[in-house]
């Protein structure tokens, strides 16, 4: 269980905890870096050699600023994201890389989930009330921020149009 993950509740009625998409895990990064490196390595001997060394230079330059990015990346893929639906709010808890945590409530009384569409980009995923509006799931693609949106919106239907069986009332 995580630990920054907000608390449910009995009045919890939807949830979701987004993430950022990585597709090279952990294992994937170190392969991939030593093996830049490698070839960086042996490409700036091979330069070094032949009497090339401002070649040489800039390949390990090169490869140390690949490393750093991967880095970068691969720490901000630590960001996550949580919408919660309560009876009452939606609250949207969001975590840095750097743990650093803020939250937002909004009344789910008004709220509307609306997907924005841009020509030739992905859609932001908006929660809107008469008072403000806030961007959710920023770090996912096209496919995600749609099913959220499903999600989301089934989710705030139903609450707001309970279903009660009675059994006596049945027919």
């Amino acid at each position: 269980m995580l630990t920054d993950a907000p608390r449910p509740d009995l009045s919890t009625l939807f949830e979701a905890r987004i993430v950022p998409h990585r597709s090279l895990s952990p294992k994937g990064r170190r392969i991939l870096v030593c093996a830049i490196v490698g070839i960086s390595l042996f490409l700036a001997g091979r330069f070094w050699a032949i009497g090339a060394w401002p070649v040489a230079a800039f390949s390990v330059a090169e490869a140390a600023l690949v490393v750093l990015f991967l880095t970068l990346n691969m720490r901000a893929a630590r960001a996550v994201e949580y919408v919660r639906l309560t009876d009452s709010a939606v609250e949207v808890t969001r975590s840095a890389p750097s743990g650093a945590r803020s939250s937002v409530v909004l009344p789910s009384a008004w709220l509307r989930v609306d997907l924005e569409e841009h020509d030739g980009r992905v859609p932001r995923l908006m929660l809107r009330t008469p008072a403000r509006h806030e961007e959710i799931a920023r770090a996912v693609g096209e496919d995600a921020k749609r099913d959220l949106a499903l999600a989301l919106g089934t989710a705030l239907h139903d609450a707001r149009h309970p279903q009660f069986d009675n059994p006596q009332l049945r027919g």
